[in-house]
């Protein structure tokens, strides 16, 4: 499903106005009703008290429209309205009309007789929110902020216009304060404000209206964000053996990291990999064929601190040649030597790559060596190591992952996933993925190590091209997170667990792939 930001959202509106011919009031009333469906749907509305409280734009004119609905239905209904008459256009002065026709009480607020508002919330079955939509570009404050408190403290079912108020529309932010909903129903494309965290956890259920918008309008090429598409899985050949399933080389480890390059070998295999190539310094590849018995071990020679020296270069690119994919850089430390090793390996290897880890702090100080490179490469930075990479604050990255995306595909050219909650994927054409697996057990150390060989396996033992390899790989990791925390509540989750349910994650997707691609993974409701 295209995902679109809110000038692109803007756009459509128009194009439906003026390309298509269709009315700007019948797409407010096509608003209205989606969310008065949900509401009918989950709470009923015959005899229900409800709370409606709009503000001065479009998305209180949609509120004004949901206040008729429920009114016609039967709904015992309030609208409490924080906007001023004289900001209204045409088109919202029209609902007020209506509603006032209709005879349904409106409070008109201010900082005055904000308490009145008070007992109407604490008596409502339901609270709809349409005070401030995807346009907002301030800190909220003053009285709307005052009531997103108020109606976040009554503890009532919310129902969010569009996004929750006080969401920013781009980033998901929190812009000062930001209602907590239920559910909230978005027109036209889901904004990407509604997707990602903290904005898609303030939104609770996500319902998706087209609004009567025509296919060609919702799905016009220059959207170039969308949830991430899943391919169908391939069954393995009855005539399968370790060398058609995939054989990759993992150059990982130093004497203080074991865990990384163990958890990222043994995913590859979990996955379906046939062959996990594990170059480790000499000194650590005991301690993994301890845990790691399938890994194949090449140990390597070290560095006085023990992590990989550059002496191993030339090794290593002759054993690369031998393997589909490459993986670079999990727990191969800071070390100088080892840093400039991975940057000339970055250089010179000529096969698929991948880079996690420590190996993206030695491509940080060299980041123009991902544009000379010919080869397939994925980066998986989580925000701190992007903020390395593009020489940025953290807190820059965090503020809107999306555009710290962007930047970084238009610098290297290579496929990014900026992991985090929803992780995005980013492709060397642009295009911007939104994946909707995974949960907050999954925040423990190794996690990422685990996606590293599942990424792998999805290319080299499953077959898929590069990037559905990419998007799959980020999909299933996130999915065995949510089996896991499914067994073992999410903050009992640890790098193994999901590394032990990456099998049982393959047979799900199998299993319910109709259900996981026509629900988008049960995040996003279509009606």
């Amino acid at each position: 499903m295209k995902i679109a930001s809110v000038a692109q959202m803007r756009q459509l509106d128009k194009s439906a106005i003026h390309e298509y011919g269709i009315p700007e009031m019948i797409l407010m009333e096509n608003a209205g009703i989606a969310v008065y469906d949900v509401i009918a749907r989950f709470y009923g509305v015959s005899g229900k008290r409800f709370v409606v409280f709009c503000g001065s734009g479009h998305n209180g004119g949609d509120g004004f429209a949901v206040a008729r609905k429920l009114h016609s239905s039967r709904g015992q209904v309030q609208v409490v309205c924080l906007g001023s008459a004289a900001h209204f256009d045409e088109l919202v002065q029209a609902q007020v009309r209506m509603v006032d026709l209709a005879e349904i009480p409106i409070i008109w607020v201010d900082e005055k007789n904000l308490a009145e508002v008070q007992p109407l919330v604490e008596q409502a079955d339901v609270v709809v929110d349409a005070l401030l939509g995807t346009g907002l570009s301030r800190p909220v404050s003053g009285k709307y902020q005052q009531v997103i408190a108020m109606i976040n403290a009554s503890g009532k079912a919310v129902v969010s216009v569009d996004i929750p108020s006080g969401i920013h529309g781009d980033t998901g932010q929190v812009m000062g304060a930001a209602v907590r909903a239920r559910h909230t129903v978005t027109f036209g494309l889901p904004k990407t404000g509604n997707l990602i965290y903290p904005g898609f956890d303030n939104g609770g259920q996500l319902h998706v209206s087209h609004i009567s918008f025509p296919p060609q309008n919702i799905l016009r090429p220059d959207i170039r964000v969308e949830t991430s598409p899943l391919p169908i899985w391939p069954e393995r050949p009855g005539n399968a053996h370790k060398g058609s399933c995939g054989k990759i080389l993992l150059i990982a480890g130093a004497a203080n990291y074991q865990g990384a390059p163990t958890f990222a070998a043994m995913s590859f295999l979990r996955a379906g990999g046939g062959l996990s190539y594990l170059a480790t310094p000499r000194s650590v590849a005991p301690f993994i064929a301890a845990v790691g018995n399938e890994i194949v071990l090449m140990p390597q020679s070290e560095t006085t601190s023990g992590s990989l020296a550059r002496s191993n270069l030339d090794a290593l690119l002759t054993q690369a040649k031998t393997v589909d994919m490459v993986v670079l850089g999990p727990g191969v430390s800071l070390h100088p030597e080892t840093q400039e090793l991975v940057r000339e390996l970055v250089r010179l290897l000529d096969i698929p790559l991948l880079i996690d880890g420590d190996g993206l702090s030695a491509v940080a100080a060299a980041p123009e060596l991902l544009g000379q490179r010919q080869a397939p490469t994925v980066l998986t930075p989580h925000p701190g190591e992007m903020a390395r990479l593009l020489a940025a604050p953290v807190s820059q990255v965090s503020a809107d992952r999306m555009d710290a995306l962007r930047q970084g595909l238009e610098r290297w050219g290579v496929h990014v996933i900026l992991k985090g909650a929803h992780s995005l994927i980013g492709q060397p054409d642009g295009r911007i993925f939104v994946n909707l697996s995974g949960n907050a057990g999954m925040a423990t150390a190794g996690s990422g190590d685990v996606l590293t060989g599942t990424i792998a396996a999805m290319f080299a033992a499953a077959h898929f091209d590069f990037s559905t390899a990419v998007r799959t790989g980020v999909f299933l990791h996130g999915l065995a997170g949510d089996l896991a925390a499914g067994q073992l509540g999410p903050e009992g989750v640890i790098a193994s667990d999901i590394l032990a349910h990456l099998p049982a994650a393959i047979q799900h997707y199998r299993r319910h792939y109709e259900e996981i691609v026509t629900t988008q993974y049960g995040k996003i409701a279509m009606l």
